[in-house]
């Protein structure tokens, strides 16, 4: 298929060069998600500031280089290896303790990070959010400020009146309409886009594909050259998610090369659960032998190996599932080193008895 001919494309280049196995772990970068720093009432999306503290710490005195994503989108965009420890800050949004809690501490260390803002609640002036001129001093700082929609609306749901292209007029017009405010208010609207509550689907992809600009999700993992830069993952960091020994472990991990997907999208149509079919690139580090997967809510999921030479395998949960946003996880050892390399697939389940959640 077509996603699995452009990576090969890329990976054994255009003229005819046999491809080579990967002998050494192949690096990426791994982008961290926050939303709402210090504040307690919001538990599935907050992280203390103890444990903000410590993650910066650990940045710092583990020599990672933290980059801005424009950089990580161009490093993509010209073929280039990612360094080894490379890390983005993300925080969607645009919550007010961003600027009273985690600005300052990025600002001190002189690091890049990256605002996802949804632009009518600045507009609104809600008190739980930043103000423009609260971003426009950020700027001068290190931050940067991108599209997350207008409306944060649950961006795939089409209404019972609206065709297709109701719907694809309303979303592009929407989209579009953040951008401008963006560009107003801050001088700027740089070609990055965060899917609210991690949501995409192809037609939305299609959609975001013709705008030019490269889309972040919220499932795990870490971004490569292998990796779709209208669904790129990123790590959230809130709960027992950004627990310590949680976060060393997904800062220190490596991407799985993997080179085709099926089925691409990620809505679940009649078989739940959903049977997903990936295929890795050969790379002597990873050692597959010990590749597990694991379903949302549920732990290990059944993994099948068709092809182990052929790094062909299949993964499917072993109980269907109930909430709207669940994940495959899976993980594999690094032969020469004590990393895991990380991949993750976003199902959504759209039947009306679906909670959104």
């Amino acid at each position: 298929m077509c996603h699995t001919l452009l990576k090969q494309l890329f990976l054994c280049g255009l003229l005819a060069f046999p491809c080579i196995a990967l002998s050494a772990p192949s690096h990426g970068v791994v982008v961290l998600m926050y939303h709402h720093f210090g504040e307690s009432r919001f538990p599935s999306t907050n992280v203390t500031l103890q444990q903000f503290d410590a993650h910066l710490h650990y940045l710092e005195q583990n020599q990672f280089k933290i980059w801005p994503l424009e950089k990580v989108i161009k490093q993509l965009e010209l073929a280039q290896p990612f360094p080894d420890r490379v890390v983005a800050i993300t925080i969607d949004d645009a919550y007010r303790s961003i600027y009273t809690h985690a600005y300052p501490r990025l600002k001190k260390r002189h690091w890049p990070f990256t605002v996802f803002v949804s632009t009518d609640p600045i507009d609104k002036k809600m008190p739980a959010f930043m103000s423009w001129a609260q971003m426009r001093e950020m700027q001068q700082h290190g931050a940067t400020f991108a599209n997350h929609t207008t409306h944060h609306d649950f961006l795939i749901k089409q209404s019972a009146s609206e065709t297709e292209r109701d719907w694809q007029l309303r979303v592009r017009n929407d989209l579009k309409m953040a951008q401008q405010r963006l560009q107003t208010e801050l001088g700027s609207a740089p070609a990055l886009f965060a899917y609210p509550y991690g949501e995409y689907n192809s037609a939305l992809q299609q959609l975001i594909k013709e705008l030019g600009w490269s889309a972040f999700g919220q499932q795990s993992g870490v971004i490569s050259q292998y990796s779709d830069r209208l669904a790129l993952p990123r790590y959230p960091m809130a709960a027992q998610f950004a627990a310590l020994p949680s976060f060393k472990t997904k800062v220190m991990s490596l991407p799985l090369p993997v080179i085709d997907i099926s089925p691409i999208d990620t809505v679940i149509k009649q078989q739940n659960p959903p049977p997903l079919q990936l295929t890795l690139a050969q790379d002597d580090d990873v050692q597959i032998s010990q590749l597990n997967c694991f379903a949302s809510n549920q732990g290990p999921a059944k993994v099948t190996w068709f092809d182990k030479e052929k790094g062909r395998f299949s993964v499917e949960a072993n109980k269907p599932f109930n909430n709207r946003r669940s994940r495959y996880n899976c993980t594999a050892p690094s032969k020469s080193s004590a990393r895991y390399y990380w991949y993750s697939h976003l199902w959504i389940r759209t039947t009306p008895t679906s909670a959104l959640k």
